[in-house]
């Protein structure tokens, strides 16, 4: 008797054992009484009926994350593979339709990103697919929020995480943006230097005009040394045109001087008897006045009429 009293006491020890179990949290047990739905169990110390009684399953109400790789064509004929992130979670209200009405969620989620993403994208060419990646992760996330509503699966966010066009044409769109900074650089290189040669255009020529003017000053302050040199003369008796001779001989040895005190200077020998200075004058204002003349000649009507 005592043996089997032992195996009795283990056994009923055993099954109350077996009464007892524990669900973590932010997961729900999904018990099963002869193979039909008993009830849901969330965290903590849960009881049940041995033998009777099994948990058939559990499920995490943790958000969870798939990531799903699509490979499609855009409408400028371009493959190009986008990686799709889908977090979604069970809500607890709904664990009975996501356990027993969706054997293979991920499969389904996985069917419905490719099925959206083959739809939006060919609409688009490759530079909105860039820009307008949100608008794919909307379109997808609307979607599936439609379709996995009723299985006991909400849908938190989608995200498109990656978009890996081929590399040929990756490398070409390197090439297009680098000729098009190249193109920047070189409009930017163009425009300073014309700027640098319009500056330099208007220095040379702020110096020009200075340059002129100080020739002009300087001109108009010999004009009038020589008028007051001629004055000073008239004064001690001597007529203008030997004093305008006598200037000339002055400034001819000033020159010969100034020629002199540079070793490197051309030197031009002048007449320099003591009649030169007045026949030079001379010839210089028989010059002007011929050249007067002859200009006022082919200025009157009078002599252009003869001439035709």
């Amino acid at each position: 008797m005592e043996p089997t009293y032992i195996i009795i006491t283990v056994v009923g020890v055993l099954l109350i054992l077996a009464s007892f179990f524990t669900v973590k949290q932010q997961t729900s047990a999904i018990i099963e009484r002869f193979g039909k739905f008993q009830s849901i169990r969330h965290s903590g110390l849960q009881l049940k009926i041995p033998i009777i009684d099994r948990i058939s399953g559990k499920l995490s109400l943790k958000i969870q994350q798939l990531d799903v790789i699509v490979e499609t064509k855009t409408l400028d004929d371009v493959f190009v593979k986008l990686k799709v992130s889908v977090q979604f979670k069970v809500i607890k209200d709904k664990v009975y339709d996501a356990f027993y009405k969706l054997d293979y969620p991920h499969d389904q989620i996985t069917s419905y990103v490719f099925d959206v993403v083959r739809a939006e994208v060919p609409k688009m060419k490759l530079d909105d697919v860039f820009v307008k990646k949100d608008d794919i992760a909307i379109a997808v996330k609307t979607e599936l929020n439609d379709a996995m509503l009723n299985y006991g699966y909400d849908i938190i966010k989608t995200l498109v995480t990656d978009i890996d066009p081929d590399a040929q044409v990756k490398e070409a769109m390197n090439r297009i943006n680098a000729s098009e900074r190249e193109k920047v650089a070189a409009q930017y290189e163009g425009d300073a230097q014309r700027i640098l040669i319009v500056e330099r255009a208007k220095a040379e020529a702020e110096s020009k005009r200075l340059q002129g003017k100080g020739i002009a000053d300087q001109r108009r302050e010999i004009a009038r040394g020589l008028e007051e040199s001629v004055d000073v003369l008239n004064k001690a008796g001597i007529n203008s045109q030997e004093a305008s001779a006598l200037i000339v001989i002055t400034q001819h040895y000033d020159t010969l001087q100034s020629i002199g005190a540079d070793t490197n200077s051309n030197l031009i020998l002048l007449p320099n008897n003591p009649n030169a200075a007045s026949n030079m004058l001379n010839d210089m204002v028989t010059s002007l006045v011929a050249a007067n003349k002859i200009e006022q000649a082919s200025n009157n009507p009078k002599t252009k009429k003869k001439e035709e």
